[in-house]
């Protein structure tokens, strides 16, 4: 073996030019950690948001290399500037002092490179090289084979004949009659194949005239190209670029096929401008056959100090046929998203969204009923926001949109124009703790009491104890005080214009003053325990709370933003029932409950029981209305519901959790609920829930991905509603039902999916719409294709199967 100075390294250039400059190899740290060898993380049990599944080569053979790679030579890039170059050759022949000539079974190497071929000439002075005879290349990122390869490594020019290349950091591979090198950062091959699929078994690849690999953006062009699953070409490209490491780039993203009911097939064909390293857009040109053709876009940006979004879609004329809901037959109609966050200075910020639709039917039209929950209001928004260590303040203003065509705008919360916020909580001593939660807001609703409330609720906290006990005091004062507007009298408690003949406001600038008095006080015991051979910590925590707060007559106020909240376990420890400010609960309370887990040795809870009870000493006497002008009873109850929930899992493949209330009072179950959750291997789940809330729901559900085997999964969820008596305008029986299937291999992935639902424009809305155009119950189907590393179509599927099946990925 002979050792060259590192100036007369053969194949530096060669090995650059006839990969295509696809992968830096000094960038190799940058790749994937679990896409090229089928490894992912596993979502834990229980979470609402799993990342998505990356994408899994497992399937790929795990020796679909080139036949010459060789696994021990080293993957340093970083050691070709001060590393030798090696040489080996059955014969070595420099009688010429300028040029060297190797024969036989020739092999170079310098650090992570290695050129082999039969013959290769190499001249000193100029630095042409001339490799003849089953020439062989590897690197860190790349290997290459053809039968000839020249050029000259100082101007980094090289071309080759007979390609066979493959790049190892995208997993990239192909042929070509020839590969050109016109510099170090760009590389062109003629009559060439591109695929992510194996080594000679190409499920997909694209043939073009010329691929173009420019390591400089990131970015491979094939010209004059077609698309071919297996050997049958399906789809003609005269440009396509395609990625060829981890940036961005412009170009075409894979089309959209789907159909709903509301508006037909949907062919969506979107392409994506990577406009600058700080701002991008995508163009979205789509076709409804049902109701015509659409513009949408997408523009994001981020500049020094802001950020924001803006989405459009845009129907120049809509054919669909009118269904008595809105005239829009022949119209144009339009959605605007728009989002933006700007630092204003230290500390303060503006945040805003404006979002609008034409007319109130459009999302029930347009709205991918596949992939997203309907939305009954469009909120916009503006504020500056600000905050410090020990504070933080807004001050805006809200307005919404009614987006339900089947209801008024009776249903939208009111505005808020303008609204502000202050909420500080400063530490006095060690212990001891100042803070409020201040607000002020102007309110208006069409057809009902308007006017402005100011709500201010200073209180001192403190905070005594140790890891074993712990005692928190709270004294508040809460003032709420409003300013009607002039026609108060006309409106009843509801605030409905003309309907409080019975109970009408009285007072222009009625108000609310009282103290809020708490005290929250706990133990928290442990010991060690064994459960089925399993050494644990248990803990037990019982937990008394106590809160008083004063009854004061709150009928003359108007219910703004008030509403009653469910109960639950944590409301148990709460200072009031309702949310929002316009009304505060009368309390003589005393709450005990008690706590026990278990831990296993990792400090993961494997276990959580809790059970609890409020015990009231007076009546809840301050209560919402039941109907226009009628006040609920007061409420002479010794106790609430009791309550109790548990959180189990004592393995990582099994999660159980549930709970229950159950009135003492009535006799009844107010509440219970129940989920189940079981992991199949690494990529398979099964959930079942149950959940009833008295007067309210009773419903089952159940989803699942079962895998069938390594390449096919089943894909599906159902939910059943039970009919509540005496309750109108909410489904029964199938309210949801979804299934599907995933086909995945070693380069592709294809999903289809069917879903059959409860049109939810009609939840709560009585009597049901009627009309030989209304969808009471709607169908969407989607198919998706995912060509491994060239991106997919899409990705619409997912937000679904995320939403529907707890655990997907």
């Amino acid at each position: 073996m002979s050792k060259f100075p590192p100036r007369r390294l053969l194949a530096v250039a060669a090995a650059l030019a006839l990969i295509g400059g696809q992968a830096d190899a000094k960038g190799s740290q940058n790749r994937p950690k679990t896409s090229l060898d089928g490894s992912e993380q596993v979502c834990p049990l229980g979470s609402f948001h799993c990342a998505p599944r990356p994408y899994s080569y497992a399937m790929c053979r795990p020796n679909a290399m080139l036949e010459f790679y060789d696994p021990t030579l080293s993957t340093d890039s970083d050691l070709r500037d001060v590393s030798p170059a090696y040489v080996k050759a059955k014969s070595v022949d420099s009688s010429n002092q300028t040029v060297y000539h190797l024969a036989g079974d020739a092999w170079l190497t310098r650090a992570d490179q290695r050129l082999q071929a039969d013959t290769i000439d190499y001249n000193d002075d100029t630095t042409d090289y001339d490799a003849r005879g089953n020439v062989r290349y590897q690197e860190a990122g790349q290997l290459m084979a053809g039968s000839h390869m020249r050029g000259n490594t100082q101007a980094s020019r090289g071309i080759a004949d007979d390609v066979r290349y493959q790049l190892l950091d995208a997993r990239g591979n192909g042929v070509a009659k020839q590969g050109q090198m016109l510099d170090a950062q760009h590389t062109r091959y003629s009559m060439a194949t591109y695929s992510t699929c194996d080594v000679g078994n190409h499920v997909w690849e694209f043939r073009g005239k010329t691929i173009t690999l420019n390591k400089d953006t990131g970015v491979g062009v094939a010209r004059d190209a077609t698309m071919r699953i297996g050997k049958v070409p399906f789809l003609y490209l005269p440009y396509f670029s395609f990625p060829i490491d981890h940036r961005r780039k412009s170009g075409f993203l894979y089309p959209t096929f789907s159909k709903s009911s509301r508006s037909g097939f949907e062919i969506s064909t979107p392409y994506y401008l990577n406009l600058a390293p700080n701002y991008d857009a995508t163009l979205d040109p789509r076709l409804y056959t049902s109701r015509g053709p659409m513009l949408a876009g997408e523009f994001r940006y981020l500049v020094p100090g802001s950020s924001g979004q803006l989405n459009v879609e845009y129907v120049p004329n809509d054919h669909g046929d009118n269904d008595g809901l809105a005239n829009t037959h022949g119209t144009s109609r339009y959605l605007i998203d728009y989002t933006d966050r700007t630092q204003l200075w230290q500390g303060w910020s503006f945040v805003g969204s404006y979002n609008h639709a034409s007319d109130s039917s459009y999302l029930y039209d347009y709205g991918n009923a596949l992939s997203h929950t309907v939305i009954y209001t469009l909120a916009s928004n503006a504020a500056i926001i600000g905050g410090g260590k020990w504070w933080n303040a807004s001050f805006g203003g809200t307005l919404y949109q009614n987006t339900n065509p089947f209801a008024t705008d009776a249903s939208l919360p009111y505005q808020q124009l303008p609204y502000a916020n202050f909420s500080m909580n400063v530490p006095l001593t060690r212990w001891l703790q100042f803070g409020m939660d201040d607000g002020a807001a102007s309110f208006s609703k069409n057809g009902y009491v308007e006017g402005q409330r100011v709500d201010l609720y200073p209180y001192l906290a403190g905070d005594f104890g140790t890891s074993a006990w712990f005692v928190r005091p709270k004294l508040a004062y809460r003032y709420t005080g409003y300013q009607l507007s002039g026609d108060y009298q006309n409106y009843g408690y509801y605030g409905l214009l003309g309907s409080g003949t019975a109970s009408p406001f009285t007072q222009k600038s009625p108000s609310r003053s009282l103290p809020v008095v708490s005290l929250d006080t706990g133990l928290v015991f442990d010991r060690s325990t064994s459960l089925f051979g399993q050494s644990y910590t248990q803990t037990l925590e019982p937990r008394l709370y106590y809160l008083y707060v004063p009854y004061r007559n709150q009928n003359n106020l108007p219910l703004f933003d008030t509403s009653l909240m469910s109960f639950d376990y944590w409301q148990l420890f709460s200072p009031n029932q309702f949310s929002g400010a316009d009304r505060q609960m009368n309390a003589n309370n005393l709450t005990g409950a008690i706590t026990t887990r278990l831990l296993d040795d990792d400090g993961v809870e494997r276990l959580s029981a809790s059970f609890g009870q409020i015990h009231y000493f007076t009546p809840q006497r301050v209560q919402l209305p039941s109907g226009a002008n009628t006040v609920t009873p007061v409420t002479d109850w010794s106790g609430s519901a009791y309550v109790a929930q548990l959180d189990l899992q004592l393995s990582d493949r099994w999660r159980l959790s549930s709970e229950y209330q159950w009135d003492p009072n009535n006799h009844v179950t107010d509440m219970a609920s129940l989920e189940l959750q079981h992991r199949l291997g690494s990529d398979g789940i099964i959930n079942f829930s149950y959940h009833y809330r008295r007067g309210l729901m009773e419903q089952y559900s159940a989803s699942a991905v079962y895998p069938l085997s390594e390449r096919w999964r089943l894909l599906g969820s159902w939910t059943y509603s039970v009919p509540i008596k005496n309750v109108i305008g909410v489904p029964t029986g199938t309210v949801d039902a979804m299934a599907g299937v995933e086909y995945d291999s070693c380069c592709v992935t294809l999903r289809l999916v069917e879903r059959n639902y409860v049109n939810q424009n009609y939840y709560g809305v009585a009597p049901v719409p009627s009309g030989s155009n209304i969808n009471h119950r709607d169908n969407a189907v989607m198919f998706e294709v995912v060509f491994k590393g060239l991106g997919s179509s899409g990705g619409q599927i997912d937000s679904l199967l995320r939403r529907d099946i707890l655990g997907y990925q």
